[in-house]
């Protein structure tokens, strides 16, 4: 079973434009990571301040792995996180 997280986020006013920025750097650089099957950043077309990433890694040694790498660190705890309004994660696992 793959393990999988979904990260619903709302970016606060006037923030859109970096906030989206830096998940495309995000996600460019944990497509990269050995146990990363999927990183999929959407946002919603209606209220484009909700965006969400899809996340699938093939175990959650291999998410621990994300959560604790550079650029995880420097672009997402560093930077994305202080662009948002809120953040809501929800864990899963594939069905087999």
């Amino acid at each position: 079973m793959a393990f999988v997280l979904v990260v619903k986020m709302r970016v606060a006013e006037g923030n859109e434009d970096e906030a989206l920025a830096t998940m495309r750097e995000l996600a460019e650089a944990t497509r990269q990571e050995p146990g990363c099957v999927h990183y999929i950043p959407v946002q919603d077309p209606e209220d484009p301040r909700n965006v969400m990433f899809y996340e699938q890694y093939v175990d959650q040694a291999a998410f621990e792995a994300h959560g604790a790498s550079e650029h995880f660190q420097r672009l997402a705890a560093g930077k994305l996180f202080g662009l948002l309004d809120s953040r809501e994660r929800s864990f899963y696992q594939t069905i087999e």
